[in-house]
């Protein structure tokens, strides 16, 4: 089987986030799963302007479009945009200080 979805111009769902990972703005994200081998999650995410914080799970993304500060306990904080690849360790908690609409392709653990 053979699937292909347009990353850049997929409609994507959008829910506030969890009030308690809110820190600035009304952040939104949205996101769908693509199909994907067993073991492994795919999919699409984004996530508007705005700060809020989350636990990471084992992942790799890369972003399509966007900018974004994230900043990780112990760890300088990384300015990311269109073309980065990012790797997140499982446990990590982040604060993500989005400064334009991020969109990112990702693949985690399922």
């Amino acid at each position: 089987m053979i699937t292909c979805t347009n990353a850049t111009d997929a409609e994507l769902p959008t829910e506030p986030l969890d009030p308690s990972q809110v820190v600035e703005g009304a952040p939104v994200t949205g996101s769908i799963d693509l199909p994907a081998p067993p073991g492994l999650e795919v999919g699409i995410w984004e996530h508007s302007v705005g700060t809020s914080t989350d636990v990471e799970a084992d992942e790799v993304f890369v972003v399509l479009s966007g900018r974004a500060t994230i900043a990780a306990d112990g760890a300088p904080p990384i300015e990311i945009g269109p073309g980065d690849v990012v790797t997140l360790a499982e446990g990590t908690a982040t604060a993500w200080t989005v400064h334009e609409p991020l969109r990112k392709v990702y693949v985690s653990r399922a």
